[in-house]
Order: structure tokens, then C-alpha cells, then sequence
């Protein structure tokens, strides 16, 4: 059985033979240890080239079922935007062999923690069913991989083109919610994969056909671009005979061509504003900065959790308890495969003009890139994210997703371990170095401010007598 790799042990040395502080481990001068998750798994490959992964938790008689494909929407060609998410609910509208809403009999079954997801990398689907359903899930799962397309309908894609496009009104219709497709549109350049987002635009899930709906499948859906993770109340052997029974026989895919990163050489700060129906100013500042492949990804989200994350960080002090002029600050790091995105969010109290945002950002990053975090703001940091990483791992479908997104994205469904083994190994100067690395580079900033409130008077001069006549 395969196990993730135990944390080191970190031989502490007196501290004359260290030349500063700031490059000493924060684990070495704390508890000198990343927090081991004892993730056991085990994973094999079909002759198709689907990938398992098989996590053995007898805790419960349940088995979470994670199925995971190398497809988002950095895949959709000019034209085809949001078209990856609309085909994820037609994976959801019945297969050849079952031509019934999907929920239905994961229901009666007592199956929980049911839906599916789209993102720029990935879509992926799952469900935690009880283990005497586990034949059940499998059986559905292998339908639509297999034999999805007889049942793809007009009806089928007119009715879920409607139910996307309803979705991207209602979330289009929500306070501050355009701002990311003007930001991410200044951050990436055109061709760019991730220059328009998951959701797509009106016209393009209108223009989509089922022809789309077909291609789509044969070149993305076959067990060789997926990753099956099977958590809970199962063993190996088990898992083998039952994934082979329902998926063995489904042929292989094409190969995919992808970009393995493509990190925008910004050089410029641009910015612009936009205005909408909101009661006060949002000022939103974005780095294209390391794919999430890279460590400096992780030591970003250090860097990120110094500066606006929780009640002792640097913006949220400043801004909100000292000068009480923001009510939100949100800074996090966005991982993506090609490049990830540095976010940094001050939403201001009304009356507040942009600039005050502004002028903070600006002097609040310029000190952090002079001199990094201080080895306490660090400890904080480390410790929120091994805590959050702990608790997030605490049911078969978290455990399941990480497992499936190591595989995805590192080739190593270990990799959750290796994320916090750079956490906890990092220091004050790794995080201000990455910093200046990347967020010394060129940014985009959107302002999104409340749209100006107008009126005309009563009743206006008669116009229907005409020119008025020239004084004599």
C-alpha cells in the first residue's frame, strides 16, 4: 500500500551557525513538522487508461465516488465559451442505457454530497453513496463515460442552454459579480486560455449545437483524460474487479495537446472602472503570477494570508479596524495549471472614494516586497492554513478531491502533503522573495463604482409649438 510520505524530522542547530533569521524554517523554530495527514491509497490504471485511485477509510459504510476529467474551460475554442459547463449539466439529463434524471436513484439509494463542477482544468463529478450502492454509482458513472451521446437530445440542450443561461443571469445580476470578466480579460492577453471565464457569453451557449455536443465527448470524455478516486469503505482488490467490470470495456480516447504553462509577461499596470448597481466602491487588483505546480504558488498564499486574511492581517487592520473606511478585505491566491491568480479585494465603506483603496494597496505591497513578513505574521499564517487544510480533509469527499486533484494537476495524488511540507518548510525571506518575484510584475485593477443616481424634472417646455421665436 502506497502512503504519503511521513514529515522529516528537522534537526534544530544552534543559532550562531545561522547567518539570519529570516532563513531559518519556520517549522524549525515552531513544531518542526508539516501536520501528517496519513492519507493511505493505493491506484492502478486500466488498458483503457483510466486512472484509480483507491482510499481505504472504514470509518463509515460509505465509499465516496470522484470522477475527475482533464477538461474546462481553457478548452473551448474561439466561439464555444461556457460550452464545457453547459455540457456538464447534459451529463446529468440521462445516458443510452438509463435515460433518467440522474438524481433520482442516487436519492432512493441514500447517496449524499451529489453534483459536479467546471473550471478552467477540470469538471468533475461525484457523489457519496452508501457501500451497498457502490455498484449502483458505478454503473450510472460508466453509462455516460460510455454511452452518453444516443441519449443527447435537441430538447436535452435547448432545455439545459436555458438553465445555464438563467444561471449566468441571476449571477451576472448579483452586486460586483462582472468584475472578474473585465479583470481577467486586462490580466491575460486574447488567446490567452483563461481570458474569458467558465460561464461564457450569451451568444456562444446560443451558437452551441448538438454537433458540439458530439465533438466534445469523443475528444475529452474517454478514460484516458480521467481520474476515478474511490474513498471510504472499499479495498483495492475490490475496487479493481468492480472498476474493470463497469469500465473496462469503454474504448480509449484521443490524446490531448495541452499547454503545460503559459504565465502572461505583464509588464504594465493597467486600470479601469466600471460602474453598476452597488451601494460602494470596490477597488480589485490582479497578478498573473506561478502555475499552482510551483512552489512560489504556495508561498504566495502566505504572502496573501499576511496581507488581507483574517482580523490580524496587514489591509484589514489598517483599513477596517484602525481607519474604519472598508468594510471587506479579501486577498487569496486563485490556483490554476497554467498560471494562477493573485486577488486582492478592498470592498469601502459608502462615500469612500477608489483612491483610498488605491493608495493602500500601493503602500501596503511596496513595504511588504522591502521587507516580507514578520516571523510572527508567518507562524500565523502557516498555522491558518495547516488548520484549514486539516479540517478539509475531514470526510471521504474532501479526501477524495484532494487525491484526485494531486493526480490532475502534480501526477502525485500525495501532493496535498508535499503542499504543506513547502508551507511549513518556508521562511520570511521565501515569501517576501516570491513576492518581489511576482507581485512586482504589471497588474490589472478594476474599480467597480456605484452607478451615478439621476433625474429629470417634472415637466419640461413645450415642444410641440415649435422653434421659439428670435427676440425683435
Amino acid at each position: 500500500m502506497r502512503r504519503l510520505p511521513m514529515s522529516r524530522l528537522l534537526v534544530l542547530v544552534s543559532l550562531m551557525f545561522i547567518a539570519s533569521a529570516a532563513a531559518v524554517p519556520l517549522g524549525a523554530q515552531s513544531s518542526g513538522l508539516a501536520p501528517d495527514l496519513n492519507l493511505t491509497f493505493e491506484e492502478f490504471t486500466l488498458d483503457n487508461g483510466l486512472h484509480v485511485i483507491v482510499h481505504e477509510d472504514r470509518k463509515a459504510p460509505v465509499v465516496a465516488v470522484s470522477i475527475w476529467y482533464r477538461v474546462g474551460s481553457k478548452n473551448e475554442p474561439e466561439g464555444k465559451t461556457g460550452f464545457a459547463h453547459l455540457f456538464e449539466h447534459l451529463m446529468y439529463n440521462g445516458s443510452e442505457h438509463y435515460d433518467g434524471e440522474w438524481f433520482l436513484p442516487l436519492q432512493q439509494a441514500g447517496a449524499t454530497d451529489m453534483n459536479g463542477s467546471t473550471w478552467f482544468d477540470r469538471t468533475n463529478y461525484y457523489q457519496t453513496v452508501p457501500t451497498p450502492a457502490l455498484d449502483l454509482v458505478l454503473w450510472m458513472e460508466s453509462d455516460r463515460m460510455g454511452h452518453l451521446l444516443g441519449a443527447v437530445t435537441q430538447d436535452k440542450l435547448d432545455n439545459q442552454r436555458s438553465v445555464v443561461q438563467n444561471e449566468k443571469r441571476q449571477r451576472d445580476n448579483q452586486p460586483y459579480a462582472r468584475v472578474n470578466y473585465r479583470l481577467y480579460e486586462g490580466l491575460f492577453p486574447p488567446g490567452h486560455p483563461y481570458r474569458h471565464l467558465t460561464i461564457g457569453s450569451m451568444e456562444d451557449l446560443d451558437a452551441a449545437s448538438l454537433e458540439d455536443v458530439h465533438a466534445w465527448f469523443r475528444q475529452y470524455y474517454g478514460p484516458n483524460n480521467a481520474v476515478l478516486v474511490l474513498a471510504g469503505d472499499i479495498d483495492v482488490e475490490t475496487a479493481r474487479e468492480k472498476v474493470t467490470k463497469y469500465f473496462g470495456d469503454i474504448p480509449a480516447g484521443p490524446d490531448i495537446d495541452a499547454f503545460d504553462t503559459w504565465v502572461p509577461d505583464k509588464r504594465e499596470n493597467t486600470h479601469e472602472v466600471m460602474h453598476d448597481e452597488v451601494p460602494a466602491v470596490l477597488a480589485n487588483r490582479a497578478w498573473a503570477v506561478a502555475s499552482r505546480r510551483d512552489r512560489d504558488a504556495a508561498l504566495l498564499e502566505l504572502a496573501a494570508a499576511v496581507l488581507g486574511q483574517g482580523r490580524t492581517s496587514r489591509l484589514y487592520l489598517e483599513l477596517i479596524y484602525e481607519r474604519q473606511v472598508a468594510s471587506d478585505v479579501s486577498v487569496h491566491v486563485v490556483p490554476f495549471e497554467l498560471a494562477s491568480v493573485f486577488d486582492l479585494a478592498i470592498t469601502l465603506n459608502p462615500g469612500e472614494r477608489a483612491e483610498v483603496a488605491t493608495e493602500a494597496m500601493d503602500r501596503v505591497i511596496a513595504k511588504f516586497l522591502e521587507e516580507g513578513p514578520t516571523r510572527e505574521e508567518l507562524e500565523r499564517a502557516v498555522a491558518r492554513i495547516n488548520a484549514t487544510t486539516v479540517r478539509g480533509l475531514e470526510l471521504v469527499n474532501d479526501k477524495a478531491t484532494a487525491l484526485a486533484e494531486g493526480k490532475l494537476y502534480h501526477d502525485d495524488p500525495a501532493f496535498v502533503q508535499t503542499y504543506l511540507e513547502w508551507i511549513n518548510s518556508a521562511t520570511p525571506a521565501d515569501v517576501r522573495d516570491a513576492a518581489r518575484r511576482w507581485l512586482g510584475r504589471g497588474w490589472h485593477q478594476v474599480d467597480v463604482l456605484p452607478a451615478g443616481r439621476y433625474a429629470t424634472t417634472g415637466q419640461g417646455v413645450d415642444r410641440a409649438a415649435g422653434l421659439p421665436p428670435l427676440p425683435t
